[in-house]
């Protein structure tokens, strides 16, 4: 997949192309369903499908008070585009002297000129240009007069829009299995595994702790069943994807106050995963943060822990 973050520079023998426009924060199934269509629009058209998105998101730019927290960092958010097969995504920085095109301004430079657009797919409440000016009658009118199809999609859902705002909903109320409904995949928390307080190696449970600085929104406190998947190798490997019993949030037993991502790899404990770039994927909630009266205790419900994440995940 073709990365750029200029539609300008678009190799001049890409050929014409369909295109399509969003945040695509999640990469979640209302996303996945105007994918498709590009595709179809695509095979119609005899082009190649271009997602254009931001960074930072525009909300961050323009009213950061009421900006986001993404669920995936662009690099995971171009990771999972990736994964439904476009053949290129223009990531354009968002700044205020972009937020000021008009609709128009921005479709001719964009989509016309730039991209050579046969055709574009949006979902039927798309806003662009100036203050948000251009919804899907501008992009229509505006296809009639450069010469492009619009496809709007409706909402797509069971009854609920699948949105970016309510996996956010769900991962704050631990919810992690009705997140992966609108995901269509498990949601995950991506970083660079660092030293930790090394607990967990002291009681038999060594876990791989994520970097402060990981990408994606960290679901509720507790203890979860999930896989530690290590992106950096092949993904036929062996040990690409590992079962693990996930913590998040403080540390009660011993009084620390630093919120935290840990996973332990079951019934490992040979793993030097330090400085390794991972991904922990939620699958099921297993249980809520407890501050237990001993050590003794810990450990048996760490035991507790493991067994009950086996069943979760199809482990022996």
């Amino acid at each position: 997949m073709l990365r750029l973050s200029d539609p300008s520079d678009l190799p001049t023998d890409f050929g014409p192309t369909v295109v399509t426009l969003g945040n695509f924060d999640g990469v979640h199934r209302g996303h996945a369903a105007v994918i498709a269509e590009l595709h179809e629009q695509a095979a119609k058209h005899d082009a190649k499908t271009v997602a254009v998105t931001f960074d930072p998101h525009p909300l961050a730019v323009l009213h950061p008070d009421r900006a986001p927290e993404l669920l995936t960092g662009l690099e995971d958010r171009l990771y999972l585009l990736e994964q439904r097969g476009l053949d290129a995504v223009v990531v354009m920085p968002f700044t205020r002297e972009l937020a000021a095109e008009t609709p128009r301004e921005f479709v001719e430079g964009t989509f016309v000129d730039a991209l050579g657009a046969r055709a574009v797919v949006v979902g039927k409440d798309t806003r662009f240009g100036s203050k948000n000016s251009g919804d899907i009658d501008t992009l229509c009118e505006l296809g009639q007069e450069f010469g492009f199809d619009v496809v709007a999609l409706g909402d797509v859902g069971p009854g609920v829009r699948w949105s970016s705002t309510q996996v956010r909903e769900l991962l704050a109320a631990g919810k992690v299995d009705e997140a992966a409904d609108v995901l269509g995949r498990h949601h995950c928390v991506v970083g660079e595994v660092v030293k930790g307080f090394q607990r967990g190696r002291e009681l038999g449970f060594p876990t791989a702790n994520l970097a402060r600085d990981a990408d994606g929104v960290v679901p509720a406190d507790g203890v979860y069943a999930g896989w530690l998947v290590r992106r950096e190798l092949p993904q036929d490997h062996p040990e690409y994807r590992l079962p693990a019993a996930i913590s998040v949030g403080t540390n009660p037993t011993f009084d620390i106050p630093e919120r935290t991502v840990e996973a332990y790899v079951l019934d490992r404990d040979d793993l030097e995963l330090y400085g390794e770039r991972v991904a922990i994927e939620f699958v099921g909630r297993l249980r809520g943060n407890v501050k237990f009266d001993s050590i003794d205790e810990l450990i048996e419900q760490m035991y507790a822990d493991v067994a009950a994440s086996r069943p979760v995940l199809g482990c022996s």
